[in-house]
């Protein structure tokens, strides 16, 4: 058993080694996690999350990459974490060397992190809420979440994200597929990378006019705007970071960042809860309740819901509707 409370004080400190522990224990549901939970509590709150999502090709890695270096001449602390397809045989990131992303690696104000999806949809593995908290806690000004390419389940960044940043490339067809994926409504940002290739302004025409597309924005409402990179040559990148903040600056302004926090607060709860409880259900498998209520189903004396509802009453001890 890990010292957590050595563990925080020296993420706060920005050791890395304690920040790899730390995510370490909630990747793997550690029986530790509650007290870490409750150490990182009062320390986080402070970092700008920013989640970066499109199909597969865009240059997901090489934009943040580029946004890692844009953030870092302006002296900011930046925590990466880097969502990655499950390996089917060991459960790891299978990019896990995020090569892309090697010229940061020295950078002791830089934290890179893959984290395995591990099956989980809509991009996003199942513990990055927790993951976020500790990169938080240890002090980056802004954490970088990019996620899986996973298309049309990848809108669940939206959840997890203070801004999202939708990126498309010209001539992947990314205008159509983003449209049928409702990528366009998840959007704070977007981002034509690989600007310098042939179609670039056509998509950033297409894009701009799907926006415009059923547009129920008040005065004073979000305009998402469209921003052209070349991710790697880095240009265009620090109109990336001045969208960024001026969003930032929007939903600060209006109270839209309080709310997005604490609806992602509410969705981990619920999160929580609801995987504890199936937890308590998987453990009835074999359960005598369990059966017999499944003999009551087949035998026509009781219908599925109410059998549900008598197996969560008896799981919570509450009365059973």
């Amino acid at each position: 058993m890990q010292d957590v409370s050595t563990l925080v004080a020296q993420a706060r400190e920005g050791r890395p080694r304690a920040v790899a522990r730390l995510i370490s224990l909630v990747e793997g549901a550690s029986p530790q996690l509650r007290e870490v939970m409750a150490a990182l509590a009062p320390l986080a709150g402070n970092a700008y999350v920013v989640g970066l999502t499109g199909s597969p090709g865009v240059g997901k890695s090489t934009s943040t990459s580029a946004l890692v270096t844009a953030y870092r001449k302006q002296g900011k602390r930046v925590g990466v974490l880097a969502v990655d397809p499950s390996s089917p045989f060991s459960g790891g990131a299978l990019l896990g060397d995020r090569v892309r992303m090697s010229e940061h690696a020295s950078d002791p104000g830089v934290y890179i992190r893959s984290m395995a999806t591990r099956g989980h949809l809509g991009g996003l593995a199942w513990a990055a809420p927790q993951a976020i908290r500790v990169l938080d806690a240890a002090g980056c000004d802004v954490i970088l979440v990019e996620t899986v390419g996973v298309g049309q389940s990848e809108v669940e960044i939206a959840s997890q994200a203070d801004t999202s940043v939708v990126l498309l490339a010209p001539g992947m067809g990314d205008g159509i597929q983003a449209a049928k994926a409702g990528i366009l409504e998840i959007g704070d940002v977007y981002v034509v990378n690989k600007a310098d290739r042939d179609g670039a302004d056509a998509t950033a025409r297409e894009l701009n006019h799907m926006l415009g597309l059923g547009e129920a924005r008040g005065p004073g409402d979000w305009r998402p705007p469209i921003v052209k990179t070349v991710a790697a040559r880095g240009e265009g990148m620090d109109e990336v970071v001045e969208a960024l903040e001026k969003h930032r600056a929007w939903m600060e302004e209006r109270g839209v960042l309080a709310e997005r926090r604490t609806a992602r607060a509410a969705r981990e709860v619920e999160t929580i809860a609801v995987t504890a409880l199936r937890e308590r259900i998987g453990d009835l498998h074999g359960d005598r309740r369990l059966g017999a209520l499944a003999e009551r189903i087949v035998a026509g004396e009781l219908d599925p819901y109410r059998a549900a509802d008598e197996l969560v009453a008896g799981l919570t001890g509450t009365s059973g509707g």
